[in-house]
Parts: structure tokens; sequence; C-alpha cells
């Protein structure tokens, strides 16, 4: 097993761990209830943190990656409506044209 992502924020480290696993990718978390136990261990100890199968390293991590770009693309606009769209939006809100 080979750690592939660790977070503070429960939230970021749920949905990269639904993204695996949708992705057929079978992942153990580990930390998962230690914040609880921040003050006796480091806060950096205590990060949720994601485990997969050493065969399945590369492939989880491209996974995260193109999460991470995901996540910090820009507004756009659509080119079928001319709308204005926010960067978590992946088709248009007005015309559900797709983001090219």
């Amino acid at each position: 097993m080979k750690l592939v992502y660790s977070n503070e924020s429960s939230m970021l480290v749920g949905n990269i761990r639904n993204l695996l696993q949708l992705s057929g990718i079978d992942v153990i978390t580990k930390n998962e209830f230690a914040n609880g136990a921040v003050g006796d261990l480091s806060a950096f100890d205590a990060w949720i943190e994601l485990w997969v199968a050493e065969d399945m390293v590369i492939k989880a991590q491209q996974i995260i990656q193109d999460a991470e770009v995901k996540k910090t693309n820009c507004d756009w606009f659509c080119p079928k409506c001319k709308e204005p769209n926010g960067a978590n939006f992946e088709t248009c809100w007005c015309c559900q044209h797709e983001q090219t």
C-alpha cells in the first residue's frame, strides 16, 4: 500500500476518495477520526490519508492530478450562448453546452 493523498479537509479527501472509487480503485482511509487527537499528535499527523495498492498508484495519481487541475480552472464563456460561467461549471448553466 502507498499513500497517494492527504489533506486537513475531510471534504476534499472525501471527494478524492469518491473519484478513486468510481474509477475502480480500492482505497484505504487512515486517520479519519484522528482530529480529536490533535494536541497529543501534531496537526499534520492527524490529516486524513488515502492509501492504494502499489499497482494502482500511477492511475490514482493521474486522477488526483486531473481533479486538482479542474479545481484551479478559470471562469469561462460558453462558446454557444456566450454566457459567463464559473470555474466550477463543466456545462453552461444557461444552455447546457459542455465546456471545451
